[in-house]
């Protein structure tokens, strides 16, 4: 249950969005189990005075094409799928919409499955509550 927000300089045509927004949809799903239809992604565009980055941390050479994507997932996956999303949200981004490898930014938020509601109120990842009785003085 990713619960990806993307951000980036604001100017940039709606087909290029949607191309971003598929790209991590597409390498979500062949490295790290995301089921069919569980997509929800906010895309935030930003003004340049308010799109703030470091253009060189790390070494790394950015420009104002950066994305930022930060993923907010349960904290169930290995360090070796991590690094193969990584490795292929880069692929595919740079395929559509021609993004350089450097200006993509990724964040994982991982939380425990628990954290989770996707609808009615329900922790829908959570495991089942034990009953309560008598015996447990309530």
């Amino acid at each position: 249950m990713p619960l990806v927000r993307v951000s980036l300089r604001r100017g940039k045509p709606a087909a290029y969005r949607r191309a971003i927004v598929e790209g991590l949809y597409a390498a979500m799903r062949e490295t790290y189990d995301v089921p069919d239809d569980d997509r929800f992604m906010l895309v935030s565009e930003h003004d340049a005075e308010d799109f703030v980055y470091g253009s060189r941390y790390l070494g790394v050479s950015r420009s104002d094409d950066l994305v930022i994507a930060q993923l907010t997932v349960s904290n169930t996956r290995t360090p070796a799928q991590k690094r193969a999303l990584f490795r292929r949200i880069v692929e595919r981004l740079g395929e559509d919409p021609g993004l350089r490898p450097e200006d993509v930014f990724i964040n994982l938020v991982e939380v425990l499955p628990e954290n989770w509601s996707m609808g009615h109120g329900l922790a829908q990842y959570a495991a089942p509550a034990a009953p309560v009785s008598a015996a447990d003085g309530l």
